[in-house]
């Protein structure tokens, strides 16, 4: 069976070399459990427990690590089944082999909604694992309220009810909200952050003009998309910098790009002097977008402003 989308490795031990395998030596287990997404074990699971054990760290990172027997009978997830999509590529693989997919994660196995493979599904962060492994209990005795920023598409899975109060609940949004005593928030990554700065700014200012306004406004930096200027900045060291150490995604329009968004922004000619458009930060980050959730804020040489792209939460 064939994965069109996917890199693939594959080694044999010695005995059973042919020509596309490579040599199956002890370093192969460590490099690839830090650098694949899935690593599937032909044999007995035993083996592949022992061999991956020494790398195990946490859920949120391990990779998928499956195991099929010889005759291609069975599929098991041993490792990462909701996050790291252990289960979903064992049905898979089943479906394609006509194999049985073993799939023993309690909520799977009740049919009840799993936090942690939704949030995977859909590029959400989980606030907190061990509220997660929390909710995850919860769903299989009662119904778990949940709400939203966002539309909410389709049927409530099992487990699911609509609510924003009670004594633990999952909230789906960008905000640092707690409508729950006990809130489990899915983050999804849907803010576009604007910046306009001065020449030579620091990483530090940057950072700090950031998280200044999001604390202000209460909303989640877990929740950035990326930050997006003018092409001008593109080379500024101090951006380049902060984004960097975040893991944010830099983008860059040109004025004529900027000056094409439609609406009304919060203009100055000393920026339309220097740039050709009299807002960056507002511009840039509207670009794409669907609300302007922070209007332009000078923070020490930096110039912020935030919106929030189209999402849905979609359960069907």
């Amino acid at each position: 069976m064939a994965l069109p989308e996917a890199e693939t490795l594959c080694y044999a031990v010695p005995r059973l070399a042919e020509p596309g395998f490579l040599p199956l030596e002890k370093a192969v287990y460590g490099a690839a459990f830090s650098e694949m997404d899935a690593l599937i074990f032909v044999g007995a699971a035993g083996i592949a427990v022992r061999e991956i054990a020494p790398y195990v760290r946490d859920k949120r990172t391990d990779p998928a690590v499956l195991g099929l027997d010889e005759r291609a009978n069975f599929v098991i997830p041993l490792l990462s089944g909701h996050i790291g999509g252990a289960n979903a590529l064992a049905r898979r693989l089943a479906a394609a082999l006509g194999a049985t997919a073993v799939v023993t994660t309690a909520t799977d196995v009740n049919g009840k909604f799993s936090v942690d493979t939704w949030a995977a599904e859909h590029g959400c962060a989980i606030s907190d694992m061990g509220g997660a492994k929390q909710i995850s209990a919860e769903i299989l005795e009662h119904s778990v309220p949940v709400c939203s920023d966002f539309p909410i598409q389709g049927p409530l899975p099992d487990g699911l009810v609509l609510g924003e109060s009670g004594e633990l609940g999952i909230y789906v949004g960008y905000r640092c909200s707690a409508p729950f005593m006990h809130t489990l928030r899915l983050v999804p990554r849907v803010l576009r952050v604007g910046i306009g700065c001065r020449r030579g700014i620091s990483r530090e200012a940057v950072e700090e003009a950031i998280g200044k306004v999001f604390a202000e406004n209460r909303l989640d930096p877990a929740a950035i998309l990326g930050v997006f200027s003018i092409d001008l900045k593109e080379h500024e060291p101090g951006l380049l910098a902060a984004c960097a150490a975040h893991g944010w995604p830099a983008h860059f329009y040109s004025a004529s790009q900027l000056q094409a968004v439609p609406g009304e922004f919060t203009g100055s000619d000393f920026v339309r002097a220097v740039t050709g458009v009299e807002n960056v930060c507002e511009r840039a980050a509207f670009l794409d977008a669907e609300r302007l959730l922070v209007k332009k804020t000078a923070c020490d040489g930096v110039t912020v402003a935030v919106a929030a792209e189209h999402w849905e939460a979609d359960f069907g």
